[in-house]
């Protein structure tokens, strides 16, 4: 962060994968940041990088005129936007939740003199850890501008996209092709692994060809190790992308047979008892059908 903006109080309301990676990003960039999870240890999380941990959302609110908001459920959203007392201040929504939440909440927090910003984030949690986040903005342009140097505390990049809710529409698209590049990876690497290929050396080699990706690149290392504990996109957590991807496809009526067909392999990660570890298990499902044993 840039000149005296570093020192501004700055509130993060959520703690989970992503915003306790914000959060830390942002107190590395000399920020004062308020915080506020329900889960005490990722309250204790924040204390220890630094942060200072609210007793609750309304609080964070009350401290800071800039507040990140990254929270699991469209109901936390609103909840959060019904606790607001103050006059005034920017809310920086970065969860990816549907339009018409978005709308709801920001009608809210507007009849209480706050603008609502619909930016949500493309990238994993270890992404968030690294500062490796690009921030899809939507909404109030002056707003928008006034939190620039907040943003570019956690973010590497952001982009402008014009009238709130483009920033979710934009985070759509972007995850049908992360759904689609996350299971294509897998499929590639079991390919291989089947063929008598060492994993390692088509990490390597693949993401130095034509056919990388960056979900390749992030989740890679991940299908080669066989190991998927450490979460930076739980599979339960993804369901619910997913969920929202599908219905604004057909919203507009748009055929997504590569995003239905890669459904059915994360359906598989949840049934096979994945649903709590990162979204590159998808590899274990397809070992699995292809019969291969490390």
């Amino acid at each position: 962060m840039k000149g005296a903006s570093a020192s501004k109080p700055v509130g993060v309301i959520g703690l989970g994968i992503m915003g306790s990676a914000m959060a830390a990003n942002l107190v590395r960039a000399g920020c004062a940041v308020h915080g506020y999870d329900p889960v005490a240890a990722r309250r204790a999380a924040l204390r220890k990088a630094g942060g200072r941990p609210a007793r609750s959302a309304a609080e964070v609110l009350s401290r800071a005129l800039i507040v990140i908001s990254s929270l699991p459920s469209a109901a936390a959203l609103h909840a959060v936007a019904g606790e607001l007392r103050r006059k005034g201040g920017i809310v920086i929504e970065t969860s990816t939740l549907p339009v018409d939440d978005k709308l709801r909440a920001r009608d809210v927090l507007q009849r209480k003199g706050v603008t609502l910003l619909d930016c949500p984030l493309s990238g994993t949690g270890a992404q968030a850890k690294t500062k490796d986040l690009v921030v899809l903005g939507s909404g109030d342009r002056r707003a928008f501008a006034e939190t620039k140097s907040v943003l570019e505390g956690f973010a590497r990049a952001h982009h402008y996209l014009g009238a709130f809710g483009n920033g979710s529409k934009m985070k759509f698209v972007a995850n049908l092709l992360v759904a689609i590049h996350n299971v294509s990876a897998a499929e590639a690497f079991v390919l291989g692994m089947k063929a008598g290929l060492d994993a390692s050396t088509m990490l390597r080699v693949l993401g130095d060809s034509a056919a990388s990706s960056r979900m390749l690149q992030v989740r890679g290392p991940q299908m080669v190790a066989g190991r998927y504990r450490d979460a930076t996109m739980k599979v339960e957590v993804w369901q619910k992308d997913m969920k929202i991807i599908g219905e604004f496809a057909a919203a507009h009526g748009v055929p997504t047979p590569l995003f239905n067909a890669s459904a059915a392999i994360y359906n598989a990660a949840m049934a096979q008892g994945f649903a709590a570890q990162d979204t590159a298990s998808v590899c274990a499902v397809l070992e699995a059908l292809a019969g291969v044993k490390r």
